[in-house]
């Protein structure tokens, strides 16, 4: 290798963040999000996306790692570390959703084994107040549980299903001690990862959408009825509640220039019309699915204006080098 390309993959190896996998979790999102509402053609086309940004990551992570093994180790100690987690499920969850069964498998693989290796060092390494950042703890916690209710659903495999509760329960505690300990300045200030304080509730309630109607569908848990439908919906309610407050925050205060924790902004606004999906069909809520059929377009849009100015951004970094 020539030492001027030696150069240009090291300045790129160095410009990749601990939160690089939430590129992938808001694409993959927003490609669920339209295939739920039909629009198969434009999903797939943001789920090439999504695939070709994974890979890269996977093969640009480890050169990272071995060419600056300290700066690597500290980073996987922080909670956006774990997007890479989230990142996979995600993707995993719309590979099943087409019918790739076998990739989702491999994906919940890979994501619980890394979920496995990070969470012990981020919580030795927890630091407080917490920021919108921080709960990516629930986020990649709660990607593991609709994965595995997914596949559960689409293998009629019942033990799955049950097991994805663990997940699910564990990533509700999480939330809510992470967001004890919130510093409710970051609405005002945080960059973009300010709105995973609506969008790890939003992934929480996808994963109760996904257990009521993985229950009803192979009748376990009571079928579904009561308490799961109780806890989807108020789940939703409680999401929903978030969206205001976030978008005053936003209005207050206009965070208009790139940043790559604006990928933690394009994730929660994809997860709010794909939670009210599936929430809407289980619960039989016509209410909230006409609130999904509307939002998605915003998730969309926000999507291509962020990796607009993602490109833009790389552009003006190449002409400046």
């Amino acid at each position: 290798m020539s030492a001027a390309r030696a150069t240009a993959l090291d300045g790129v190896l160095d410009s990749i963040p601990p939160a690089a996998g939430a590129e992938v979790m808001g694409t993959g999102i927003v490609s669920i999000a339209l295939t739920l509402d039909g629009y198969e053609t434009l999903s797939r086309i943001l789920l090439v996306i999504a695939a070709l940004m994974w890979v890269t990551l996977a093969v640009l992570l480890p050169l990272r790692a071995r060419r600056d093994t300290g700066r690597f180790r500290a980073d996987i100690r922080t909670p956006p570390a774990l997007t890479s987690v989230a990142g996979t499920d995600v993707l995993g969850t719309r590979l099943a959703l087409l019918g790739w069964t076998w990739a989702g498998i491999a994906a919940l693989v890979i994501a619980a084994v890394i979920w496995a290796l990070l969470i012990g060092p981020v919580l030795r390494h927890w630091k407080t107040p917490t920021v919108g950042a921080s709960l990516i703890l629930t986020v990649s916690t709660e990607s593991l549980a609709v994965l595995m209710a997914t596949l559960g659903i689409v293998e009629r495999t019942e033990w799955l299903l049950v097991v994805a509760l663990v997940p699910f329960v564990l990533g509700l505690g999480f939330y809510v001690f992470v967001i004890a300990r919130f510093d409710w300045r970051q609405l005002g200030l945080g960059h973009g990862d300010h709105w995973i304080t609506g969008g790890a509730l939003a992934i929480s309630t996808l994963a109760a959408g996904k257990l009521l109607a993985g229950a009803k569908a192979l009748a376990i848990l009571g079928g579904g009825g009561g308490v799961l439908k109780l806890v989807a919906i108020g789940l939703w309610v409680l999401t929903m509640l978030w969206l205001p407050l976030l978008l005053l925050a936003e209005v207050l205060r206009p965070r208009l220039e790139y940043d790559v924790r604006r990928w933690s902004t394009v994730f929660p606004v994809g997860m709010y019309a794909a939670c009210s999906f599936v929430v809407g069909a289980a619960a039989h809520a016509d209410a909230i699915t006409r609130f999904a059929e509307a939002w998605v377009w915003v998730a969309l849009v926000v999507w291509a204006v962020v990796l607009g100015a993602m490109i833009a951004r790389m552009i003006r970094t190449d002409i400046e080098c």
